[in-house]
């Protein structure tokens, strides 16, 4: 095997841009396959293609599954950089120059099937909301009690020590990589599943709010992952989750009062 050119040598010895360069690629590109690959239209509040009702055979199914997984890379994604970040530097510190962003890459592999589980029961929830007519052709909540049981649960979970105890391991990189480390690639595809189903625990409920505002609804999605984000890395963010819980209570408790008062 020959050796390594020396300008592939420089390119390695600077691994930390190609993890940041990876991410910027992948959360734009997620970003605009929500905006543009599945016809969204900013005039509207979903996608041309999506609000034409379907069969949901296979083929269906799976766009759907795959429109999930990529709306939560999207989301997902600027918020586990700091974790991301810290993640490839203690790779460059530990292994040899060039490996550690493909370290990197099988830690966010790792964190990308935690939220594709997510993503399996959201479709699967999906369909069932579809079956019963629950969904508008905007995939929406057509229900008003539907609505307002998912602020309220949203709401009540914010409150709950689960969600604090998710959101304390998400908003301390150090602390996870100091208890949680795994070595090799194995250990980073663990350790990236290990992180992301924390986040899961932290979020599930808030992105369940997508049933609410509309599962492609564009300015919704960007409303909630900005929220996430906020709440992760702000340094109020366990009293934010907890105001927004409260809020997100009384919402949905005036949606229901307004309903029951017809």
């Amino acid at each position: 095997m020959s050796l390594p050119t020396p300008q592939l040598s420089t390119v390695l010895r600077h691994d930390r841009w190609i993890v940041i360069s990876g991410l910027i690629f992948v959360t734009a590109f997620s970003w605009a396959y929500i905006l543009m690959g599945a016809g969204m239209d900013l005039n509207t509040p979903a996608p041309r293609a999506m609000a034409i009702t379907t069969v949901w055979d296979t083929g269906h199914a799976l766009a759907m599954l795959i429109m999930w997984w990529v709306m939560m890379v999207a989301m997902m994604l600027p918020s586990a950089a700091p974790m991301i970040l810290l993640v490839a530097a203690l790779h460059r510190k530990k292994t040899a120059p060039g490996r550690a962003a493909l370290l990197t890459g099988f830690f966010i592999a790792g964190y990308g099937i935690a939220w594709g589980l997510f993503s399996t029961a959201a479709t699967f929830l999906q369909w069932q909301l579809d079956r019963l007519a629950l969904l508008s052709p905007m995939m929406a909540s057509a229900s008003a009690p539907l609505g307002a049981g998912l602020l309220i649960a949203a709401g009540l979970y914010q409150m709950t020590p689960w969600k604090h105890a998710c959101l304390r391991h998400c908003r301390a990189p150090l602390h996870f990589v100091g208890h949680r480390w795994r070595s090799g690639a194995k250990g980073a595809v663990l350790m990236g599943l290990d992180h992301g189903l924390f986040c899961l625990g932290c979020c599930w409920a808030l992105m369940g709010l997508l049933f609410y505002g509309g599962v492609m609804n564009f300015f919704w999605i960007g409303g909630i992952a900005l929220y996430v984000l906020i709440e992760k890395l702000a340094p109020a963010g366990h009293w934010i989750s907890r105001f927004s819980g409260v809020l997100l209570v009384l919402w949905g408790g005036a949606m229901l009062f307004r309903h029951t008062a017809l």
